[in-house]
């Protein structure tokens, strides 16, 4: 059995240095390479659409194929004023129509056969599935579905809809703290706070909003006393850390770790914008979707990527969190018009994480260090708290159960997994208006749990072991397998 990197650390007496000589030592390359027995020298980034996404407002049946799905949806969506069907061409008054944003390559419900588009204002996803690099997971839900949001979001930050773990830590974070120690900083939130995802309490994570903006917060008006203040607090962390008390080791070493960030990240900002000033200033470019918050928080994650990519001492993180709100859009949602409010939400999200990705590809020409296909070594999950109702109501969408995500890098299979939700109005009209979960095998709207999306993402690109990755998430208790998870496919076809 493989060597997790804590057992590495603990049974090669390199975690107990590390308390002793701080987090300069996980700069070491040969020790580095020892560590990574499991992401490897890959990069992995949730991408969360807070407020919850209209699922059937952004992927939508273009035809029946087999089914009725089309049929269901000019049902739920109206086109007058204020209605929020999308229709092919530019019909309807929508100033961009469905066929806006058709794939060139086979985009098919794998269980009616019915062609799917995305919105048009996804015309950057369009672009990435076209290329390969996007996965479109449909139908993507849980049992006992929750329409709070703040109680949603905890669900999907833990992967815990029926709350069956011990603690409230998400469900990277779980992951984070089974590898890692207080020593490394293994993970930054763009943000004031530390994603849920990434919580967990055994080792240190960032949350950021600028690098150019991030530092020990020393008092600016007595600056020649910042080395003083800088030795001092080193000396207090370095004494608790080799405390022999878990909690002092524990305060010590992550001290340590935070207060050396806070003098190395921030120079992540000026070597960036010295060393890559066309995509610094792409990223603020209106005219491609630029100069938005979602591309000014990618550019940061590009800033630390391209800094461990370099080998920047003491920077390390590969995992992220960064979040789009917006979404709980009652009214005004807008159909296809480039003026409605969920097309400048998908606009801004798809014209972001493709800039994101065209950056990666650049710092990798021609490289033979770190930065040597990189868009290959960066995965990208979106997802959002809940769908909407099938049926709009004035000009909007109240909350919904189902819908879809996306895994987006130049390692994943792209291509559509999953079922589209079955919005039968005989189905919804049983159920509030939503979309029924089922794991029903014969049911040819079976759901997509997020827990396998969430289960093949740790076996399949973070490399964890199956048994493990099972006991992160372990399946639900109630007996009907027809609507609990009950049997885990940690296998989706997504790399």
């Amino acid at each position: 059995m493989a060597l997790t990197r804590r057992q590495f650390l603990r049974r090669s007496g390199i975690a107990a240095a590390g308390g002793f000589f701080g987090p300069s030592l996980f700069g070491n390359p040969f020790l580095q390479r020892a560590l990574a027995q499991t992401i490897g020298d890959r990069y992995f980034i949730t991408l969360f659409l807070n407020g919850g996404n209209d699922g059937l407002g952004t992927i939508m049946p273009y035809d029946n194929g087999g089914g009725s799905l089309r049929t269901h949806y000019e049902l739920a969506r109206r086109d007058d004023g204020g209605g929020l069907r999308i229709d092919a061409g530019p019909g309807s008054g929508d100033t961009h129509g469905l066929d806006q944003a058709m794939p060139l390559t086979p985009f098919l419900d794998p269980n009616t056969g019915a062609q799917l588009g995305f919105h048009p204002g996804l015309q950057a996803f369009r672009d990435m599935y076209d290329d390969g690099h996007l996965v479109v997971l449909q139908g993507c839900g849980y049992p006992e579905p929750n329409l709070s949001h703040d109680v949603a979001t905890n669900i999907w930050e833990t992967g815990d809809p029926l709350h069956s773990l011990p603690s409230n830590k998400g469900w990277i974070g779980r992951h984070l703290e089974d590898e890692y120690t207080p020593t490394q900083i293994p993970g930054v939130t763009i943000g004031n706070r530390v994603a849920g995802e990434l919580e967990q309490a055994g080792t240190s994570v960032l949350a950021i909003s600028r690098l150019s903006r991030f530092g020990f917060p020393f008092d600016s008006e007595y600056t020649s006393d910042n080395a003083a203040k800088s030795a001092a607090f080193a000396a207090l962390y370095a004494d608790a850390a080799n405390s022999g008390i878990p909690i002092s080791e524990f305060i010590g070493n992550s001290g340590l770790s935070t207060a050396e960030a806070a003098a190395s990240y921030p120079q992540l900002h000026g070597a960036y914008g010295t060393e890559r000033p066309v995509f610094n200033a792409l990223y603020d470019d209106q005219s491609i979707g630029g100069g938005t918050s979602m591309t000014r928080d990618l550019r940061e994650v590009a800033k630390i990527i391209y800094g461990v990519a370099k080998g920047v001492p003491n920077i390390n993180s590969r995992f992220f969190q960064v979040n789009n709100g917006g979404y709980d859009t009652h009214s005004d949602q807008g159909g296809g018009q480039t003026n409605g409010r969920h097309y400048s939400l998908h606009r801004e999200v798809a014209s972001a994480v493709k800039i994101f990705f065209d950056d990666l590809a650049d710092m990798a020409q021609g490289q033979s260090d770190g930065r040597q296909n990189l868009p290959e070594k960066v995965c990208v999950l979106v997802w959002s708290e809940f769908s909407r109702r099938v049926i709009q109501n004035d000009n909007g969408t109240d909350h919904g159960t189902q819908g879809p995500m996306f895994l987006i890098g130049h390692g994943v299979n792209g291509g559509v997994v999953g079922n589209h939700p079955d919005i039968d109005p005989v189905i919804i009209d049983a159920n509030q208006g939503n979309t029924v979960y089922s794991q029903s095998p014969g049911d040819p709207f079976r759901s997509t749990d997020f827990r396998d999306v969430y289960g093949t993402v740790l076996k399949h690109w973070l490399s964890v072991p199956p048994a493990t990755v099972q006991a992160m998430l372990p399946l639900d208790s109630p007996a009907d397998a027809s609507k609990y998870w009950k049997v885990a496919n940690f296998d989706l076809p997504l790399f």
